[in-house]
């Protein structure tokens, strides 16, 4: 029996309740692994989340996505031919499973398998020069002959060129939004055509018009599909140098392409080479780096969630509320432990003396009051 085919995968009425919890008010991925992990299951989480906001200090009842809701965003992924995969089941990307805020649940359309072959992200500038969309689509092509997919955001400029290059092959096109809402709209057609040989992905709700905070989002999870990102062409302050920020928080390889340094379109990806990206001028470049990293197997992340084993959680939906809720006191210790600095967990338990599973539970009342942000690193700060 093949790994693959040992992942469990959710029943029907799980990813109800998995959609339920990621489309609450102030959930996102790192809590709703943490609450998966302490509840046991979505839909006991789903049971806490009111209590938690109000003792948290909510100064509204919290919104809990209802089940009529989640019924129709499901009818409406069916109709366009989206499928919702889980955080942990089969066809989920190993590598996008490693970063400690992976989309519970990603919406699918394409093939599958495309998901499962290595991938190299090229991300670049939108408004990119002849010469950089001519050498993204030589790169994407060459990648896509040594059997590498290409990742990219389905932008204007060196995403496009990128993908079209990479067609015959399998790319794998990251939304900002629903997959009804594909952002620029002349790239409809585009995504359309990726379809036939790889994938276009989305964590966002179908009808979710994307958002300028929602592009930095998307970048992650290219970089998280990915074994490395190259960037192409980037000027100081733009999203392909985010990217690339955070793939290195993801312990992937960065890449750049050398350009022009009279040219303000190449002096971030200019200065990622002086930072010591490793440089590209030939898909060999980027080959010769992933080969060996490739042979490894891919081990997963020490943030996942003791919840007897995603996908579905322990389903005992064990109760913590009477147990390990704080107290006043405890409560306002925590509290003033924490400020706009992030500190990590381990270290609030450490300097309040609480068990893990108190402070914990307080966190979750901060947050899904709307007083609490998680980073990466499991570090919290307050807003």
């Amino acid at each position: 029996m093949s790994f693959e085919s040992r992942r469990p995968v959710l029943s029907d009425e799980q990813r109800l309740d998995w959609l339920r919890l990621i489309r609450c008010d102030n959930v996102g991925p790192r809590t709703f692994r943490a609450l998966l992990g302490h509840y046991g299951s979505a839909g006991a989480a789903l049971a806490a989340l009111p209590d938690l906001a109000r003792r948290g200090g909510a100064t509204r009842p919290a919104r809990v996505c209802t089940r009529a809701a989640a019924e129709r965003e499901i009818d409406a992924a069916r109709s366009l031919g989206v499928t919702l995969v889980a955080l942990g089941e089969p066809a989920y990307p190993l590598r996008l499973e490693m970063i400690d805020d992976a989309p519970p649940l990603i919406a699918l359309r394409g093939k599958v398998a495309t998901l499962a072959s290595p991938m190299v992200g090229i991300v670049g500038a939108r408004n990119a020069s002849a010469a950089g969309l001519r050498f993204a689509e030589r790169l994407a092509r060459d990648l896509g002959s040594a059997g590498f997919v290409v990742a990219s955001g389905l932008a204007r400029g060196v995403d496009g060129a990128a993908h079209r290059a990479s067609l015959p092959t399998g790319t794998v096109a990251v939304l900002a939004g629903g997959h009804d809402q594909i952002y620029p709209p002349e790239h409809v057609a585009l995504a359309e055509a990726i379809l036939s040989e790889g994938a276009v992905i989305s964590e966002m709700p179908i009808g979710w018009e994307p958002r300028a905070r929602d592009f930095p989002r998307r970048n992650r999870l290219i970089s998280g599909l990915a074994a490395g990102v190259v960037v192409v062409e980037a000027a100081k302050r733009s999203g392909s140098l985010i990217t690339a920020r955070m793939a290195l928080e993801q312990g992937r390889e960065v890449f750049a392409v050398p350009g022009s340094p009279l040219d303000p379109r190449c002096e971030g990806s200019n200065e990622l080479l002086k930072q010591g990206a490793t440089l590209v001028t030939h898909a060999a470049d980027v080959v010769d780096v992933l080969r060996p990293i490739l042979g490894q197997p891919v081990e997963m992340s020490a943030q996942e969630p003791d919840a007897a084993a995603l996908p579905g959680g322990a389903e005992t939906g064990r109760e913590v509320l009477g147990r390990e809720e704080p107290g006043r006191d405890e409560r306002s210790r925590i509290v003033g432990l924490l400020g706009p600095t992030p500190v990590s967990v381990d270290e609030l338990v450490r300097l309040s003396g609480y068990p893990p599973a108190t402070v914990q539970v307080a966190l979750f009342e901060l947050e899904l009051a709307g007083r609490l942000e998680r980073h990466r690193g499991a570090q919290v700060s307050m807003l």
